[in-house]
């Protein structure tokens, strides 16, 4: 597939997807902030979505939201901060995580998981 950030590029590019399938509206693609990195930003009716996409070719080192701990998760809330104040937005707001399974074909799996923390 190539490389890490090819994986996880094609793994945004397959959440973008979905969520528009969903009939949400992907506002930004990895928002960047000296607090971190947003993954994906979405509006899903009044709630703005913040995910993380974790992109997997195996899980031999465990499941892909694994990888979203209280460190991982502390600094995505403090970029999620960061872009509402920028914005000046003030409405309900969520964690998402985007679990993709790259199979050896390159085909993708999307599960997905609200209000994951």
């Amino acid at each position: 597939m190539g490389s890490r950030d090819d994986i996880g590029r094609h793994g945004e590019a397959l959440t973008a997807g979905y969520l528009h399938r969903k009939g949400r509206v992907v506002l930004q693609r990895r928002y960047r902030c000296r607090e971190g990195e947003i993954d994906l930003i979405a509006r899903d009716g009044g709630t703005l979505c913040f995910v993380e996409v974790k992109t997997r070719t195996n899980i031999a080192m465990g499941l892909p939201r694994e990888y979203v701990g209280p460190q991982k998760q502390a600094h995505l809330r403090a970029a999620a901060a960061r872009y509402l104040s920028e914005k000046g937005i003030d409405c309900p707001a969520r964690f998402d995580v985007a679990e993709i399974y790259i199979d050896p074909a390159g085909k993708g799996y999307i599960h997905y998981i609200e209000n994951a923390f």
